[in-house]
């Protein structure tokens, strides 16, 4: 697959994951406590977290095409 077709579809796939990741979030967050450091800590770890999962698209979107690599050191 050429890395212009990977990076489309990399992009399409933050994309999709964010609009997934922001619903769940604020359907999850309406069950949070109404206490300020619950809140705190739910809104740190989903601001921090959300891309925890992107690294592995993101490392396969970006990956070159195979007759721009170079393995000579």
């Amino acid at each position: 697959m050429k890395a212009s077709t990977r990076r489309a579809l990399g992009a399409l796939g933050i994309i999709v994951f964010a609009v997934v990741y922001i619903a769940i979030a604020a359907t999850v967050a309406d069950y949070v406590p109404q206490n300020a450091w619950a809140q705190l800590i739910y809104f740190l770890l989903v601001g921090t977290l959300w891309g925890v999962p992107l690294f592995p698209l993101l490392r396969w979107a970006g990956k070159p095409d195979a007759k721009d690599r170079t393995d000579a050191v």
